[in-house]
C-alpha cells in the first residue's frame, strides 16, 4: 500500500461536531442499470428505453441518490468501520443521467459511545437540493488504514444486435424452410419461434406423431400443413435436399439430427445442393464489448482450409455480412503474429488473401492480414504495435487459420465472454441453419434472421432496409 492510496478513517473518540466532508459525481445511465440488477427494481420509469420504444428521459431511482450519503460516511468521514443505524431522507426534484451531484455529510451530534448524527445534503450543480436527512451511525472505536482501490470492472452491454437483425429479417416475406427432424423440445421450439416471428415459413420433416406429441406437451400450435412425415434421418434430410432443389424452400434448418447428416445430403454430385464455392459456416457474435457483429468463419465446416479453400471462405463472409447491413465489411485473416513469416503458412495465406482483396479477386469488403486476435478487434493493441491499415482494430470479420482455432474463439466468446451467437452455412444453392442442439431459441431465431436476411441479399443483390423500431430484446 502506497501513501498516496492509504485512506484513514476517523474514530469516534477523534469525530468533532461540525467535521464535514464532501463528494462529487455525475448520475450515467450505467448507474441506473446497475441499481436494478442490485435492487431488483426495475420500474421501466427508472430505466433507458429499449431499442425501438418510445424515447423517455429515464429518472434516478430515490434511493440510489440517498446510497451516495453511505458512500461518504462509509468511505470519508467516519470512514472504514462505519455502521449504519438509521437514515431519515426527504426528495425533492428528479435527478436525470447527466446531472452533477454534490454529497455532503456534516456531524451534528456525538451520542453515548460509538453512536453520531450526521446532518446529509444531495445537491444538484445549481444549488438545488434533491435529497436530505439525518444519518444516524455507529463511528469505528478503531483506527483502520484501508487501500484506496478501484473496483472490479464490470462489462454493460449497451447494444442488441441481434435484436436489430431480427427486426429487419421480419420485414421481409417469410423464408420457406425445411426444418429437418424436430422431434425436441429445443429444435421444434426454436422453428416454431422464428415462424412466430415471420421469419420463416416451415416445412416440419420428420416423424409425425414425435412432432405433434412434442407440440403438445410444450403448449405449441402445430399447423398439420407443415408436416412431412419421414420415417428416417436420411429420409429427412434428403427429402429437405430435394424440397430445396425444386425451390418448394430456399432455406434448410437443421434439427436434432447431426450436422454430417445434413450437410452430406447437401454435398452429393448429383442430387444435392453444391454451388459454385465452397461452403463454409460463418458465425455472427452479439459481444457485449462490441458496438458492431463480429462475424467469424470457419469454425465448424472446413477443417484445415487451403488458400483455395480460404478465398472462398473470404468471400462467403463477406457476403453474409453485407447482407446483414455492413456496407464495406473490414476482414482481418488472424494467425499468431502480425507479421509474415515462413515458419508460420497461416501468416503467408493471410497476406496473400489480402493481396488478393487488394486485386479484386475476392470482393465486396477490405481484407488486412495476418493480424494477431489483440489487433484485430482492439484499436489500442494495434497503435501499440504500429500496425496502421483499414482493417487493424476494427475488423468485422476474422478468419481463422483452420477449424480448431475458429472453433475454441467462437466457443470462447460465447461462454467466457458472453457473447450470444448465430451461425449459417453458406456458399451452397440455399442457406442451411447448422444450430447446434445446445442453443436456445434465441439463436435459433437470430440464425433465421442471418437466413432470411441473406436469401434477400442474394435474390436481390442489396441488404434489407433497416427497421424503424427494432425488437426489445428478442427471445428472452
Amino acid at each position: 500500500m502506497t501513501q498516496e492510496n492509504a485512506v484513514r478513517n476517523v474514530t469516534w473518540d477523534e469525530l468533532e461536531v461540525g467535521a464535514a466532508a464532501r463528494i462529487e459525481r455525475s448520475c450515467t445511465v450505467d448507474d441506473l442499470v446497475l441499481f436494478a440488477h442490485a435492487s431488483g427494481n426495475v420500474n421501466p420509469l427508472m430505466l433507458p428505453a429499449q431499442d425501438g420504444a418510445e424515447i423517455v428521459e429515464p429518472m434516478a431511482p430515490s434511493m440510489w441518490i440517498g446510497s451516495l450519503i453511505s458512500a461518504v460516511l462509509g468511505n470519508i468521514l467516519p470512514g472504514a468501520g462505519t455502521l449504519y443505524l438509521s437514515q431519515s431522507l426527504r426528495f425533492g426534484p428528479r435527478v436525470h443521467p447527466g446531472d452533477r451531484l454534490a454529497v455532503e455529510v456534516r456531524c451534528v451530534e456525538l451520542r453515548e459511545k460509538p453512536c453520531a448524527v450526521f446532518e446529509a445534503r444531495v445537491t444538484k450543480s445549481d444549488g438545488v437540493v434533491v435529497c436530505e436527512g439525518l444519518a444516524e451511525i455507529a463511528a469505528p472505536l478503531q483506527t483502520i488504514v484501508s487501500c484506496r482501490s478501484a473496483l472490479p470492472a464490470l462489462i454493460l452491454d449497451h447494444h442488441d444486435h441481434f435484436a436489430r437483425l431480427i427486426a429487419r429479417a421480419a420485414a421481409l416475406e417469410p423464408l420457406r424452410t425445411a426444418v429437418v427432424w424436430p422431434d425436441d423440445r429445443n429444435s421444434l421450439a426454436g422453428a416454431l419461434l422464428a415462424a412466430s416471428h415471420g421469419l420463416i415459413d416451415p416445412v416440419l420433416i420428420g416423424p409425425r406423431e414425435e412432432m405433434i406429441d412434442v407440440a403438445a406437451a410444450t403448449e405449441a400450435t402445430l399447423d398439420e400443413k407443415w408436416i412431412v412425415d419421414a420415417t428416417s434421418h436420411r429420409e429427412a434430410c434428403e427429402r429437405a435436399v430435394e424440397l430445396t432443389r425444386r425451390g418448394e424452400t430456399r432455406a434448410i434448418m437443421k434439427g436434432n439430427v447431426h450436422s454430417d447428416e445434413i450437410l452430406g445430403a447437401v454435398i452429393k454430385k448429383e442430387s444435392g445442393l453444391r454451388g459454385d464455392r465452397r461452403m463454409s459456416h460463418v458465425f455472427a457474435m452479439d459481444a457485449p464489448t462490441l458496438d458492431r457483429l463480429l462475424f467469424i468463419s470457419d469454425a465448424a465446416v472446413n477443417i484445415a482450409p487451403d488458400l483455395s479453400v480460404k478465398v472462398d471462405i473470404v468471400q462467403n463472409a463477406i457476403d453474409l455480412a453485407r447482407a446483414c447491413g455492413v456496407e464495406k465489411p473490414k476482414v482481418g485473416v488472424l494467425s499468431a503474429v502480425e507479421t509474415v513469416n515462413v515458419a508460420i503458412p497461416s501468416t503467408l495465406d493471410a497476406a496473400i488473401l489480402s493481396k488478393m482483396a487488394e486485386r479484386g479477386q475476392i470482393k465486396g469488403g477490405v481484407v488486412d492480414g495476418p493480424l494477431a486476435m489483440d489487433n484485430a478487434v482492439d484499436a489500442g493493441a494495434a497503435r501499440t504495435k504500429g500496425i496502421a491499415s483499414l482493417v487493424a482494430g476494427q475488423a468485422d470479420i476474422l478468419i481463422a487459420p483452420n477449424i480448431e482455432a475458429g472453433n475454441m474463439l467462437a466457443k470462447e466468446l460465447t461462454f467466457v465472454a458472453r457473447a450470444e451467437a448465430a451461425g449459417l452455412v453458406i456458399g451452397a444453392k440455399a442457406p442451411i441453419m447448422l444450430t447446434s442442439r445446445a442453443d436456445n431459441e434465441r439463436a435459433r431465431l437470430a440464425s433465421s434472421a442471418l437466413a432470411a436476411l441473406y436469401d434477400h441479399w442474394r435474390q436481390t443483390g442489396a441488404a434489407a432496409p433497416e427497421a424503424e423500431k427494432p425488437l426489445a430484446r428478442a427471445a428472452e
